[in-house]
Parts: structure tokens; C-alpha cells; sequence
């Protein structure tokens, strides 16, 4: 069975993670940062993102507020994609460093050492800060609008209920 999840409409995105429409509708339509939960079918359709999915979103802005090309933002996630990674979006264990040209997730205080024995400088953003400021956007926006929930399914394509 299917893990029935809350989701967001691109308005409700925009205002939680502070980013323009623009933005997340060209960043979905180039396949950058797609919605798990449902994706645009057509015209009149709406995406649905999940809190993963937010905070995904919220990194990017992030980093690229801290001054990192989007181009390599958008490579350094794919590489993140295609490895597989073993952890969750919304679990706020992990952190992600970046030495302006990569980007490393890392799980433990040990992969953090050994990333700066390297000798390079590096920017950070640990996912729990960012789990619960999403957190709090969400609760804030609970109060005033709607939440759709759906059901994830193994193929990423979800039912709205």
C-alpha cells in the first residue's frame, strides 16, 4: 500500500519556499525539480509537490542565493538522483556541502571531516533547519488554504484524493 502524503499547488510552493512561479514552472517543465506527486497533464492541469519535494526546492533556493550556478545546481542533483541516494529529502539528517563546483550529501560528522581535510572551502546546508522552516511555512499555510493529499506511487506518479 501506498504512503497517502499531503501536497502543495504551485501558489502554496511559491509562497513557502519564496520562489517566483516563473521559476518553478520552468524549473518542472526542464525536468529540473518535477512534483512527485502529480505532475501537469495538459492544459488546465495542476502539478502537486510533496514536503520532500519543498524542501528539495527551498536547497536549490538556497544555494543559489549563496551565489551557485543553477547549471550546476541542476548537475550536481541529477548526480545525487542517479546515485540513488539512500536517504529521504524530509528526514533533515543529512547535509549537503558544496565547494562551488560539486555537491556532496553527506550523513555522518565523519564524511563532513573528511570533505574538509580536503582543504576546500565549502558552503553547507544541513536539512534540518530547512525541514522545519518548511515545517512552519506549512503549518502557517494550513491555516489559510487548503491541502490536497495523494497517494505516492512507486513509479513517482500519485492520485489526487
Amino acid at each position: 500500500m501506498n504512503k497517502r502524503e499531503k501536497g502543495y499547488r504551485a501558489p502554496q510552493v511559491c509562497a513557502i519556499v519564496g520562489i517566483t512561479y516563473r521559476q518553478l514552472d520552468y524549473w518542472a517543465r526542464t525536468d529540473f525539480m518535477v512534483p512527485s506527486l502529480q505532475r501537469a497533464r495538459g492544459s488546465g492541469s495542476q502539478r502537486l509537490y510533496s514536503f520532500a519535494d519543498l524542501v528539495k526546492l527551498k536547497v536549490v533556493k538556497r544555494l543559489i542565493d549563496a551565489g551557485m550556478d543553477v547549471k550546476r545546481i541542476r548537475k550536481a542533483f541529477a548526480e545525487l538522483s542517479r546515485q540513488g541516494s539512500s536517504w529521504n529529502w524530509d528526514d533533515g539528517g543529512v547535509t549537503l556541502i558544496s565547494d562551488g563546483a560539486s555537491i556532496y550529501a553527506l550523513k555522518s560528522p565523519q564524511e563532513i571531516i573528511d570533505i574538509f581535510k580536503k582543504g576546500q572551502a565549502v558552503m553547507g546546508v544541513t536539512l534540518g533547519p530547512v525541514v522545519e522552516e518548511i515545517s512552519g511555512e506549512v503549518r502557517e499555510l494550513a491555516k489559510t488554504a487548503p491541502i490536497e493529499e495523494g497517494y505516492r506511487s512507486p513509479g513517482g506518479q500519485t492520485e489526487v484524493i
